[in-house]
């Protein structure tokens, strides 16, 4: 809501020019009056820009839908976590974690089992807010049963879950990526060192116990 209202009021200040050429492309009306100009405003935030770059490609990527077009998106994110708070209450993700891990489990075992499973989640659910929101949840007591900072957990996710999104055709992060720049992603994952070399690091930096943060006392409590 702050990113919207500042957005709104540097527009009204720094892009005058811009907003009035709007109104003539979408009124053809030459004349700019404040009410039309904070209707042209609330319009662009909610249904998106419709600018004449003379540029058909950068017109297909500022010509997005504003808030309404990315409904979706935020249902998606609170579907993950409604779906991610049902299991966790009602005792289905420790189940199936109890499964997975035992409290004898290394530390090498427990951040494997976390990338794994976020990296299952990305291929299967073919979204990274649930590969990031049921695994974070999974995981959650495992950690700090085995005496780990939450912050391992949450590296970890970021390593696997988040990053790896993009590598994975089917998934909505490269789908956006796809039509965004018109892009293949078998074309780009090649190049995507980074998105491939992290999940590794991550197991490489457990195993040789480099930054796994332990859980304080106080934390604990």
């Amino acid at each position: 809501m702050v990113g919207l209202i500042t957005g709104a009021i540097f527009a009204y200040i720094f892009q005058m020019e811009l907003i009035t050429q709007i109104i003539i492309n979408s009124n053809n009306d030459w004349t700019a009056t404040n009410t039309s100009i904070i209707e042209t405003i609330i319009k662009n935030i909610f249904l998106g820009t419709e600018i004449d770059l003379y540029n058909t490609e950068i017109n297909k990527l500022l010509e997005k839908g504003g808030v309404f077009g990315m409904l979706w998106i935020v249902l998606l994110v609170l579907s993950a976590m409604v779906f991610g708070g049902v299991m966790y209450a009602g005792g289905f993700l420790k189940a199936i974690t109890n499964q997975l891990i035992s409290r004898s489990s290394s530390n090498i075992k427990l951040i494997g089992s976390t990338a794994g499973s976020c990296m299952f989640f990305n291929i299967t659910t073919c979204d990274q807010y649930l590969a990031i929101v049921v695994p974070g949840r999974m995981f959650k007591e495992i950690y700090k049963d085995h005496k780990l900072d939450p912050c391992n957990l949450s590296r970890t996710i970021e390593d696997s879950g988040t990053v790896t999104s993009v590598l994975i055709p089917w998934n909505t992060c490269a789908i956006y990526h796809t039509a965004t720049l018109g892009v293949n992603p078998l074309l780009y994952v090649p190049f995507c060192f980074f998105n491939i070399i992290s999940p590794f690091m991550t197991l490489f930096f457990s195993y040789m116990e480099i930054k796994v943060k332990k859980l304080n006392h106080d934390k604990e409590e």
